[in-house]
């Protein structure tokens, strides 16, 4: 969004800095931790971010007019009294100089930081033991994924990319496949032949599968993912461009998408599965996240049922009214917390619907007041049918949170489990975090993994075939 407050407070002057006055990185000045620093601009102080002790958010709160802040490693700028990211600059472009110089500042460091490993080469060997020993306590607790650069408020993609990379069964499963670079020419003249837009000939799958790969070698620095990104703004125009999208809209499209090119591109046998797509095939996209609606619409003068039943991949779960009415509080004074459970019990609720949506009964041949409700017939990648057996409990995998006042604005992080410690990604920030934080946030996307579940056999990648 265009900030208002921009003229007061980004008035930073950023003269040269001479690269041996230079800290080897940028660190909080009150904290003094290396994570996720951000400078005013309008005083040049450095502190941490909300996701790490929250000073920047302090330095605002103490100070003012020093709301605006821009983060040091990918230059996105934050306007705390907006509490939305800024595009705007002001007419001198404070911003762009200020971008420029940690840039080059940034250039400086890492030759500091070459230099200095370097020297440490040469030390004594009871230097080198003590290096190797540093080094692996740095091993042990850095997380094996890396994270993603923001390539201009890329963010809502790179929340559900780390999600979905955190996702074992979905992040191994595209992993192993071969590479399908291949097969491009063979999607090329198919729609050649049935399409006008040659602009699709990629596969947003193969990229996908290069990216999962990169995440997870172990990388110390982020992912820059302009390939994915590039293949993204191709096949799915929308999101073509640097403006802050819906995370939930962009994860439906990249779900459908995959589906649809493993289906072109892998033989699936045809099979009796619950795990169905929308033509009646399975991949690991409807394996993992597909499950199926029972629509029930009853008409209120002749009782006639009638049944649909409709595939999903996710649920879009509204919060109850009683929740909605800010100070509410319960009859015990406590604040009402709206749970999981309330919204699942209000999306199943029988409703009436309105004059509005008058319902055509087949057997009164007219419209007829009539109510709706929803079951849902088969949870996500849950494979029994009614046998009883295996286990109905779901474990939280992964979160999305949307920070800020819309759905297409603000900013998005993801909070995501591996081998059980919860991290926060924050872009190119990637942080341990406890359970009890991730329970706090205000989720936006849950993604949940049935406990017991694992890839059908039929959907094994055999020879690269």
């Amino acid at each position: 969004m265009e900030c208002p407050h921009l003229e007061d407070n980004a008035c930073i002057t950023t003269p040269n800095i001479k690269s041996e006055n230079l800290p080897s990185r940028f660190v909080c000045g009150v904290c003094k931790t290396e994570q996720s620093p951000w400078i005013c601009v309008k005083c040049g102080r450095i502190h941490c971010g909300r996701y790490v002790n929250g000073h920047a958010k302090l330095h605002h709160e103490e100070a003012t007019n020093h709301a605006v802040c821009m983060d040091c490693d990918n230059l996105a700028v934050f306007c705390y009294k907006c509490d939305e990211f800024v595009i705007n600059d002001t007419a001198p472009g404070h911003l762009e100089k200020l971008r420029q110089q940690l840039k080059s500042i940034s250039s400086a460091q890492a030759r500091m930081r070459q230099k200095s490993r370097r020297r440490c080469s040469t030390d004594s060997q009871e230097n080198e033991k003590a290096t190797k020993k540093i080094k692996k306590d740095d091993r042990l607790s850095k997380p094996r994924s890396s994270g993603l650069r923001n390539l201009g408020n890329t963010c809502f993609m790179n929340a559900v990319l780390q999600s979905l990379s955190n996702i074992q069964q979905f992040c191994g499963y595209i992993k192993q496949l071969p590479s399908l670079e291949e097969k491009v020419t063979k999607v090329k003249k198919i729609q050649t032949r049935k399409s006008k837009t040659p602009e699709e000939d990629v596969l947003l799958v193969e990229e996908l599968r290069k990216t999962l790969c990169a995440l997870w070698q172990g990388s110390k620095g982020a992912i820059s993912p302009e390939s994915l990104f590039a293949v993204i703004w191709k096949v799915v125009p929308r999101f073509r461009g640097y403006q802050q999208q819906d995370a939930h809209e962009f994860m439906r499209y990249l779900l459908d998408r995959l589906h649809t090119e493993l289906l072109t591109l892998l033989p699936y046998p045809n099979s009796d599965s619950p795990f169905i797509g929308p033509k009646g095939k399975s991949t690991i996209v409807t394996a993992i996240f597909g499950g199926l609606l029972q629509n029930e619409v009853t008409c209120l003068v002749c009782g006639v049922e009638s049944k649909k039943h409709d595939p999903f991949l996710d649920l879009s779960l509204d919060i109850p009214q009683q929740f909605c009415t800010r100070g509410v509080k319960a009859k015990d004074g406590e604040q009402l917390r709206c749970t999981l459970s309330d919204c699942l019990q209000s999306f199943t609720e029988l409703e009436e619907l309105e004059e509005s949506e008058l319902y055509m009964c087949s057997t009164c041949k007219k419209k007829q007041r009539s109510t709706k409700k929803f079951w849902i017939r088969r949870l996500p990648n849950h494979e029994t049918r009614g046998s009883g057996s295996g286990s109905n409990e779901y474990d939280l995998a992964a979160v999305v949170v949307h920070h800020g006042s819309g759905a297409g604005s603000g900013h998005y992080t993801s909070y995501a489990r591996h081998e059980g410690q919860w991290f926060h990604f924050n872009d190119s920030t990637v942080t341990p975090c406890e359970p009890e934080t991730v329970a706090k946030c205000k989720a936006y996307i849950l993604f949940y993994i049935r406990r017991q579940f694992k890839v059908p056999d039929y959907l094994s990648i055999r020879n690269g075939k």
